[in-house]
């Protein structure tokens, strides 16, 4: 968040970038490396979406089940109301709906599967920052539209002062034991211990949206904020990007063994700015990749762990595989899937805030996993 900061070093990282672009604009494949950091890979984006009326900040992918190619993207509109709003993409990067009212909206994530007035149902949750509180949509099974199921009825944080009390952060998780969703959010400024909130989401008994209180956990270092939250429903991990200090891992399941402790600090070294957007490629087997960014101005620095951590250690992500970029500036949040999305985006994709034009940039996976040597894997379906 904080961009100003390191103005220098971003100016000279977008220079070397600048050189290593075509006279189009288009990232040559040239890779670069500055001192004291691993060579930076160029990756072209294969598309924007739609640029947007005002500042985006966070995506996430939604998978139809039946047909990929009806999947979608809904991405925030950061501002306040009555302007602030969620957008709502095809894969074709067309905007698809514009769904105005949520008051400073900022992260986003997407569950399937809740329970709701008897009809399982896959949602879209996002904070808002000035409403204090979450803002819950019902997905339509054929990916025809949203609808808001919560109304603003879903305060969160209460009592917490001041930007204590100002969700920004969300990442929502699906307990495999017995479907229970969560959402675990990170307001604008915490302690140092206990910064996250968990609520459980559920049916409140008239076919919208109910939010209860599960507990707060996780360390912070203090310096700059936590925005950036993703979980691996699968394995049961939540992440979260610590600005000034690296990304956190903990227990998303709060009734887990050891759910009180912290498991890893990693990404603690090789970026310039604040560690934004994170998000999960899931290779269906336990393993995959963990993907941060480096929110650089002009052109932000993506950076790649493994999932399943080294041999005999699950919880060291320390190893980088990969680092690039792509052109997005200033990039807040990001999505990963690795779900076949129809013809263009077979083996997943990533999509990137892209603050300077107001959209959202569309990557294939294959393209990413390609820049890496060796070359990552991918998941088809």
């Amino acid at each position: 968040m904080t961009r100003l900061a390191g103005l220098a070093v971003a100016l000279a990282l977008a220079a070397g970038a600048a050189a290593c672009r075509d006279p189009s604009g288009e990232s040559a494949s040239v890779s670069t490396a500055t001192p004291g950091r691993a060579v930076v890979h160029p990756v072209k984006a294969f598309r924007p979406t739609a640029a947007l009326p005002n500042d985006p900040d966070d995506p996430a992918i939604w998978v139809h089940k039946t047909d990929s190619s009806r999947s979608l993207i809904v991405g925030t509109v950061k501002v306040p109301a009555p302007d602030g709003a969620l957008a709502v993409f095809g894969l074709d990067g067309a905007v698809r709906q514009f769904l105005k009212g949520p008051d400073r909206p900022n992260n986003v994530d997407v569950e399937y599967g809740l329970d709701l007035d008897a009809t399982p149902t896959d949602i879209a949750v996002l904070t808002e920052r000035l409403g204090r509180r979450l803002r819950v949509y019902a997905i339509a099974p054929d990916g025809s539209g949203l609808r808001d199921v919560s109304a603003g009825r879903l305060p969160i944080l209460v009592n917490a002062p001041g930007d204590e009390g100002a969700p920004m952060g969300i990442g929502l998780y699906r307990r495999s034991k017995d479907a229970a969703i969560f959402a675990i959010v990170s307001p604008k400024a915490g302690p140092k211990t206990g910064y996250l909130w968990q609520y459980r989401l559920a049916d409140d008994g008239t076919g919208r949206m109910g939010a209860t209180f599960v507990r707060r956990f996780g360390n912070f270092s203090g310096i700059g904020e936590i925005e950036a939250v993703v979980v691996d429903d699968e394995l049961g991990y939540v992440y979260y990007a610590d600005e000034g200090a690296g990304i956190h891992k903990w227990h998303a399941d709060p009734d887990a063994a050891g759910s009180d402790q912290e498991l890893a600090l990693f990404g603690t070294t090789g970026y310039q700015q604040d560690r934004e957007g994170l998000g999960i490629y899931d290779l269906g087997d336990g393993t995959g990749y963990i993907v941060s960014v480096d929110q650089l101005a002009g052109d932000s620095v993506f950076h790649v762990y493994r999932r399943e951590g080294e041999p005999g250690r699950p919880h060291d992500h320390t190893s980088e595989l990969l680092a690039f970029t792509g052109g997005a500036d200033g990039t807040d949040g990001l999505d990963v899937s690795s779900a076949n999305v129809g013809p263009d985006f077979g083996e997943g994709l990533m999509v990137a805030m892209n603050s300077g034009s107001r959209d959202f940039l569309m990557f294939r996976w294959q393209d990413i996993a390609a820049a890496a040597t060796p070359p990552l894997k991918s998941r088809t379906r």
